[in-house]
């Protein structure tokens, strides 16, 4: 336990400290890593209520709470503020207690630049420079649709010239084809006031906003004014932008006919594979004008409802726009959080319902259907990404003829110092990469005689490897390869038959010299070619346990060197020498020091036995 972390008694107190107002809490483990971050309206009451002895916890929350070693807590005015910094935080720590939504800043989002004459483009990254961002477009085709509809109807710069008032003061710039063909009103030479323009991408914010039928209405107004004023090319112009709005309008789907604004969240679970999929639809002006989804993982032993309620309130935390109204598929225990917060943004109350009927119960049926389709998505996408074999993998089968995918492949490798610190590796790769976790190391026992026999080495090695995974009830691999010709193959055979596994996988001996593969049962070698996916696979496993093995049997060496220059001489012991390698560096060093210096770490009595032991080598 470090200084700082508190003893339990200690937690118990601060508990006691915790204000009654709305904020934010970290719950931190004895490492210091953060476990879980919540938000609540009452501090004190929720986080206490996490150590309360007469409070039924379920299997995550009573693992998590058993690891709490700490709590801080960030105080804020209102609950909906707690509920956006808790969203930052999750974003930033990734505890692992929360509920993990994938991030979804690669999906593309329409950006209004901040800039005077403003440009609309896409992009996948948000600054905090003061642009206005909608999105993000989950379904890349109905953000280029919408662009698409934007540069048909409005007249909008697609240059990214400098358009300060002196740059366009002083005529530098001319008019691009754009403005020719009626796509741009000349703003780079002063042709079109900031006025106008700022108005034309008030229009846009409007209908990426989804409320087109508000946008007609104003550009027909517009156009019989042109009229009236015997403005015929203006108001040709308007009457062309209000057949695109019209066509643009009708590819979204009617869904309601009061004309609210709605947001309708649905959430499908699958406890099986601890997945969970959210979806989103906006319906503006009784038509759905987009769709955003999240894949939502570790829901393990967390109810829908708090599924449910991750899901939209981390939605909002982000979003740009308060629709009038919002629809839920499954109820939320507490909705007071979410309330805030949207009433906070929308300047009025916004309803929190979940429809049981009529339009609204049709539209949150869609919306479920949605969820439920794209939860079978991810278990499809994750279905095949852990059946993903690669071709390298399929090679070795196909060129060895394997009757199975050697998808579990193990390789030992032997490795010593003429003859001394003999030591064994022992490396596993999965689907052709390596699993570093289940990589072994073996210090030979019977067979470390002083004169090197890699044979009796390896059928040591192997034995042990899998009386173990015997023992374990583990699973055997689909493939063994060992390094070297038939003499080490033979002797890992021989292993195999007294462990009683042989035959249950095929095992082969890989030659470094010609690159040769051995079957037990073959006296001629598989010459496999040195281009083959197969073979490079194979180098790069016997590769890789060739250095496992070399790296053990250096660091065994270091501690037998250790151990015979050091922790020989009498009165000197593990810690001390610990000490001195620490300040000194090395044994050389430690061997070079005066007294004086050997004493300042280990005592005057150690540092003359130490300079003793040394000045009678030297003599000798």
């Amino acid at each position: 336990m470090t200084e700082s972390e508190p003893t339990r008694d200690e937690l118990e107190d601060k508990l006691t400290r915790i204000p009654r107002s709305p904020g934010v809490y970290k719950m931190t483990g004895a490492d210091g890593k953060v476990l879980y971050v919540g938000k609540a309206k009452v501090l004190r009451t929720r986080v206490r209520s996490y150590f309360q002895n007469n409070r039924a916890l379920d299997g995550r929350l009573g693992a998590m709470v058993a690891k709490v070693a700490d709590v801080d807590v960030i105080v804020t005015h209102t609950e909906a503020e707690a509920l956006i910094l808790e969203n930052n935080l999750i974003k930033k720590l990734k505890p692992r207690y929360n509920i993990n939504l994938r991030d979804d800043k690669s999906f593309p989002y329409v950006c209004i630049k901040n800039e005077r004459f403003p440009r609309v483009f896409p992009t996948r990254r948000l600054r905090q420079d003061g642009s206005v961002y909608f999105g993000p477009y989950t379904n890349v085709k109905s953000m280029k649709r919408a662009l698409s509809a934007i540069r048909s109807i409005f007249k909008l710069r697609t240059c990214n010239l400098n358009l300060s008032p002196e740059a366009v003061a002083s005529g530098k710039y001319s008019v691009c084809l754009e403005y020719h063909i009626k796509k741009c009103a000349g703003p780079c030479v002063g042709l079109q006031t900031e006025e106008s323009y700022n108005e034309t991408v008030r229009q846009v914010k409007q209908l990426l906003n989804g409320k087109t039928a508000g946008l007609v209405s104003l550009l027909k107004d517009e156009m019989q004014s042109q009229a009236k004023q015997l403005n015929f090319e203006e108001a040709a112009s308007l009457r062309d932008q209000i057949d695109a709005l019209i066509r643009y309008s009708e590819k979204q789907r009617v869904v309601a006919s009061d004309g609210l604004d709605r947001d309708a969240f649905a959430v499908a679970v699958d406890v099986e594979s601890n997945l969970a999929c959210g979806v989103a639809f906006n319906v503006r002006d009784g038509k759905v004008s987009g769709s955003q989804q999240k894949a939502i993982r570790a829901i393990e032993g967390v109810p829908q409802e708090e599924v449910m309620r991750a899901f939209v309130e981390r939605y909002y935390a982000d979003a740009g726009y308060t629709p009038d109204e919002v629809l839920l598929s499954d109820p939320l225990d507490d909705a007071e959080a979410l309330a805030d917060l949207l009433r906070e943004r929308k300047g009025k109350l916004v309803p929190v319902k979940v429809p049981e009927r009529g339009d609204k119960a049709g539209l949150m049926r869609i919306v479920m259907a949605n969820a439920r389709l794209q939860l079978e998505e991810l278990k499809l996408e994750r279905a095949k990404r852990d059946n993903r074999v690669p071709h390298s993998v399929e090679a070795i089968q196909r060129d060895l003829r394997l009757e199975t995918l050697p998808r579990h492949i193990e390789c030992f490798d032997i490795s010593h110092l003429a003859g001394t610190n003999t030591v064994a590796s022992c490396v596993v790769f999965a689907d052709g990469k390596p699993r570093k976790k289940a990589y072994r190391t073996y210090k030979i026992r019977e067979t470390d005689t002083g004169k090197p026999d890699d044979f009796l080495s390896m059928k040591e090695v192997v034995a042990r490897r899998y009386r173990r995974l015997l023992d374990e009830d583990s699973p055997l691999p689909d493939l063994v390869v060992v390094d070297g010709g038939k003499g080490q193959l033979s002797s890992a055979v021989e292993a195999l038959q007294e462990v009683g596994v042989y035959g249950q996988f095929p095992i082969v001996g890989l030659a470094k010299r010609l690159e040769e593969v051995y079957f037990p049962w073959d006296t001629d070698p598989v010459h496999i070619p040195l281009a083959s996916a197969s073979l490079q696979l194979l180098q790069r496993i016997r590769n890789e346990a060739h250095r496992f093995a070399i790296t053990f049997q250096q660091k065994q060496r270091r501690k037998s060197t250790l151990k015979s220059e050091l922790l020989d001489i009498p009165g000197v012991g593990e810690k001390s020498t610990r000490k001195l390698l620490k300040e000194l560096g090395s044994v050389k060093n430690v061997r070079r020091a005066s007294v004086d210096e050997l004493a300042a770490v280990v005592g005057k009595s150690i540092a003359n036995r130490i300079a003793d032991h040394f000045a009678g080598a030297q003599t000798d």
